[in-house]
């Protein structure tokens, strides 16, 4: 039991005293850049699978 209360206690210390937490401006750009990010490769990744869909029903019906 003593060794996860001094988990607990160094945990809380660390995320308290050593982590840099960015401002929330920074967060927010960062968040808004991961989710453009992730919408442009999904838009990307959609085109190519629906590209493959195209050729692969292509293929079959020759």
């Amino acid at each position: 039991m003593s060794k996860i209360s001094t988990f607990i206690t160094a945990s809380y210390d660390e995320m308290r005293h050593k982590v840099s937490w960015p401002k929330f401006s920074e967060l927010q750009s960062s968040s808004v850049l991961v989710l453009v990010a992730s919408l442009i490769f999904a838009l990307i990744i959609g085109l190519i699978d629906l590209g493959f869909d195209k050729v692969m029903d292509w293929f079959y019906t020759l």
